[in-house]
């Protein structure tokens, strides 16, 4: 047997053990056809595929791991089963810490809602205290570069602007591990470089950083190890530099 990178796992904080994860595919293709359909009694056909199948991942302590594949290949079905967002149909997922997980740009902001009541709502959801919240609010505010917006409603920002207060928010939570879902391809140079050096930091600190990313040069620079997956099956996990030439990148 082969050995792969979660073989050689010591402290894991991250098990997904013989996970399957399964969604429904409808195959009718309007509400006016699904009603139709009930009128006549007819039942609305609804088939299921696998978004995982059988999936099993170890990440340890302070490791920095991306998550590749093609679009729909189960990369971030997988981010999400971790974060709790999702639960598996088979199989169990065991996290061993506290997760901030920016999984979308702007998840958990209210449009209607200023920058500065989003700060506290997010960091809220991510389990900070109004006390801890009050205490780094600065400092959110600061490296995010948001400045004279942060009592704009946030349905006027851009995406950036959306990803850079949700990033801010969630780096300054107390959290053992990170999850990043493509969020970091939004934004400047400049910033993207804050970013990167923010995450060091992290990692040098002993945190743990799951990363799901369609930018080669993004991983390479963040992560040394890389789970590729294909059609909800692990195909690869190993060096990143490997992992990266499996998709031609």
């Amino acid at each position: 047997m082969t050995a792969t990178a979660e073989d050689f796992v010591s402290d894991p904080v991250i098990i997904v053990d013989h996970v399957t994860k399964r969604f429904l595919k409808r195959n009718s293709h309007s509400f006016k056809e699904a009603f139709v359909g009930w009128v006549k009694g007819r039942k609305v056909r609804a088939d299921s595929f696998p978004a995982l199948e059988d999936m099993s991942i170890q990440i340890g302590r302070g490791e920095a791991v991306a998550f590749l594949g093609l679009n729909g290949s189960g990369k971030s079905t997988t981010l999400k089963l971790i974060s709790g967002v999702l639960e598996p149909d088979a199989g169990q997922v065991l996290v061993k810490g506290r997760v901030a997980g920016l999984i979308e740009v702007g998840a958990g902001f209210h449009p209607e809602l200023s920058g500065r009541e989003n700060v506290y709502l997010n960091a809220a959801i991510l389990g900070m205290s109004k006390k801890e919240t009050e205490e780094r609010f600065d400092e959110i505010v600061a490296f995010s570069e948001i400045g004279e917006f942060i009592d704009q409603e946030v349905k006027h920002y851009s995406s950036g602007m959306f990803m850079r207060l949700a990033f801010a928010v969630a780096i300054h939570v107390e959290f053992d591990i990170l999850l990043v879902d493509e969020v970091l391809s939004v934004g400047d140079a400049p910033f993207k470089k804050k970013c990167y050096d923010k995450i060091d930091e992290l990692m040098a600190a002993g945190k743990t950083m799951v990363l799901v990313s369609h930018d080669a040069g993004t991983v390479k620079k963040l992560c040394s190890r890389g789970i590729v997956i294909s059609r909800g099956v692990k195909v690869f996990d190993g060096p990143i530099a490997e992992a990266t030439a499996m998709l031609g990148k």
